[in-house]
C-alpha cells in the first residue's frame, strides 16, 4: 500500500502544481480544500491559504521560467498528500476521484510540449513534439 500511496501522492502533487497555472485552478483548489475539509476539517482553512500562496509562487515561477521552484512546489505538495494518505488511507479513493475529475488530459497527444535547444557553430537541432522524419541528402 505504501508504494500505491506514494504514487498517488506524486501524481496528486504534480497535477495540483500544474493546474495552479491554468484556468482550471479554481476548480482544483476547491476540490483539494474539500478533500482536506472532509479528512482534517481543522486544517482546511490553513490548506486553502497555503494553496493560494502556492498558486502565487507557481505563477511567478512560470513567468521567470524557474523550473527549480516548480519542482520544489511539486515535491512539497506531494509530501503533504503522502502524509495525508498515510494518516487516512481511506482518502485515497477520494483523491483518485478528484484527480480523474480535474487532472490533465489522459492523452499524451493533448498535453503541451515545451522544448528548448541551443546550437552553436555548424550544429543542427531537430525537435518534434511527436513524430519526426528527416531525410538529408
Amino acid at each position: 500500500m505504501d508504494l500505491e500511496i506514494s504514487s498517488l501522492a506524486q501524481s496528486g502533487g504534480a497535477t495540483l502544481v500544474t493546474l495552479m497555472a491554468t484556468d482550471a485552478w479554481q476548480a482544483a483548489r476547491q476540490g483539494f480544500v474539500e478533500l482536506w475539509r472532509r479528512v482534517h476539517p481543522q486544517r482546511a482553512e490553513a490548506v486553502a491559504a497555503e494553496l493560494d500562496a502556492g498558486c502565487t509562487e507557481v505563477r511567478a515561477a512560470a513567468v521567470s521560467d524557474d523550473h527549480e521552484a516548480l519542482s520544489e512546489l511539486r515535491a512539497e505538495w506531494q509530501g503533504r498528500l503522502r502524509r495525508l494518505l498515510v494518516a487516512r488511507p481511506e482518502a485515497a479513493a477520494e483523491l483518485r476521484r478528484l484527480l480523474d475529475e480535474i487532472g490533465p488530459p489522459a492523452s499524451a497527444a493533448d498535453a503541451p510540449v515545451v522544448q528548448r535547444a541551443t546550437a552553436s557553430g555548424h550544429a543542427r537541432v531537430y525537435q518534434a513534439g511527436r513524430d519526426q522524419h528527416i531525410t538529408e541528402r
